[in-house]
């Protein structure tokens, strides 16, 4: 069951108009930047950072209607079943034109803009991520472009450990089957490179209880020992990609303090908006969230959590600007020109969600019931099964496909969803599963849908249509060209 939490959305009280909105702006000493572009000059505060102001509790604006949520959605395809929030989110309008607004103070006068908007701008949404996952302090939250980023950040720190002396060659990072493609690329491109071994947790698909996971992830904690190696990282998803899947991160954190993993890093891509994210009850070193997957931000923006500590100090951003030893979080909100807009609207996005019943936890919570909802009737029409029990669904679920479909390999999958895009104007990924030996007329085909407040039955009706009706055409993947 999910379980409500309330959170207490801080409200800011900054000397400067922050809106981008906000027709006499103002340029206060408070949160000024001292730095120039040639790294003359330093924050007069710590580690170029000013005080974090004063949270007060955010007054609730009136319930947002049917009406105004397509409203705020309008700009998407209408043509479209769009049922795949999860891959790239989904923007409001009312955030693009805050977005655009800022993007329009900068380029009106730039040089302003970085020396007394932008630092102060970041650090106020950091505030706010700070007050949406429980974390003691802000500077124990940076904001990164996106989840691999982040990952980016925490393996690199762990490269150094290999290249410096301070990990034994062989010692070993685990990660699960499951993991993101570009997660799994970098543990290539930083953990192996560097001489780790990577010991991969094997999660079974379809999954019936957390108990089948938290069994196989104490075998990889074995396999990583074998030898006498030490596991330096383990790197755990909050909620699986594809097949999507909500992992018990927290029993698995305390599994890794009692096998005294050094350093534990959550991979919550879609984390913020989806499941409950509390950074103190998981426990864990290092936790990541994308904020435009589930949470109305534009792209793209993200937060890393990471737990002060005297051992975990040496973070770094991968983009090496002149804040370079100033700490991550001044690292990262400053890794050159570029547009920083997306990270600067997240008290809007607050403002925003907090227009729905009960804010992001209503939300939350709707889109997990009606997910839900959507695919036990899709699976109804098909003849076919959830790929995990709801409560480890988030707001995304996975179906089995008809298995007269002919879904051989992934690449059946990736035709398949490009007929469905194509001719029957449904988006939905597709995920491939391997038939176990002996299986008769296997599901080897699992469609992931999403559910976002823009979202209507509708959109599932159309693809349950459109599955039916190839089905009922005698369709298979080989008859489609590569």
């Amino acid at each position: 069951m999910l379980r409500r939490l309330v959170i207490l959305v801080p409200k800011f009280t900054i000397r400067r108009p922050l809106s981008p909105a906000s027709p006499n702006l103002v340029n206060p000493c408070h949160g000024r930047s001292m730095a120039s572009p040639d790294g003359n000059h330093r924050h007069p505060e710590t580690n170029g950072e000013a005080k974090p102001p004063a949270p007060k509790k955010q007054k609730l604006s009136t319930s947002i209607t049917d009406s105004e949520i397509q409203s705020e959605f309008s700009h998407h395809d209408a043509s479209v079943a769009r049922i795949n929030n999860g891959s790239f989110g989904s923007c409001p309008q009312s955030i693009i034109s805050a977005q655009q607004r800022w993007q329009l103070r900068f380029l009106r006068q730039p040089d302003s803009f970085y020396f007394n908007d932008l630092k102060a701008g970041i650090l106020e949404s950091r505030e706010f991520i700070r007050s949406l996952i429980n974390a003691d302090d802000v500077s124990e939250v940076s904001i990164v472009d996106n989840a691999t980023t982040a990952a980016a950040v925490v393996l690199q720190q762990i490269a150094w450990g290999f290249t410096e002396g301070r990990f034994q060659k062989g010692d070993v990072a685990v990660m699960l089957h499951y993991a993101y493609g570009a997660v799994k690329k970098s543990m290539e491109a930083y953990v192996t490179r560097a001489g780790g071994r990577v010991v991969e947790v094997q999660l079974p698909f379809p999954v019936s209880s957390k108990e089948e996971i938290i069994t196989e992830f104490r075998r990889a904690l074995e396999r990583g020992k074998e030898n006498g190696q030490r596991i330096r990282l383990a790197v755990i998803d909050h909620v699986t990609s594809m097949p999507s899947v909500v992992i018990p991160v927290k029993e698995l954190v305390k599994i890794c303090r009692e096998e005294d993993v050094d350093q534990v890093f959550v991979d919550a891509a879609h984390g913020i908006g989806c499941v409950d994210v509390d950074v103190k009850e998981i426990g864990a070193d290092f936790y990541t969230s994308n904020l435009h997957k589930w949470f109305f931000s534009p792209p793209s923006v993200a937060f890393l959590y990471c737990r002060r500590s005297a051992k975990l100090s040496d973070l770094h951003h991968p983009v090496v600007s002149h804040e370079y030893g100033n700490g991550l979080a001044i690292e990262s909100a400053w890794i050159g020109t570029r547009d920083y807009s997306a990270q600067l609207v997240v008290p809007s996005v607050l403002e925003f969600v907090n227009r729905f019943e009960g804010g992001i936890e209503g939300i939350k919570k709707r889109n997990h019931e009606q997910v839900v909802r959507m695919g036990e009737m899709l699976a109804k029409s098909w003849g076919t099964q959830l790929g995990c029990p709801p409560d480890m669904c988030s707001s995304m679920v996975m179906i089995g496909l008809p298995w007269c479909l002919g879904i051989t390999s992934e690449r059946d999958t990736l035709k398949l969803r490009v007929h469905l895009r194509d001719r029957f104007a449904v988006e939905v990924p597709i995920y491939y599963r391997a038939p176990k030996e002996g299986e008769v007329d296997p599901v080897t085909g699992y469609a992931r849908i999403s559910h976002q407040v823009y979202n209507k039955v509708e959109d599932y009706e159309r693809f349950r249509d459109a599955i039916n009706k190839l089905v009922g055409d005698k369709f298979t993947c080989a008859s489609l060209s590569a």
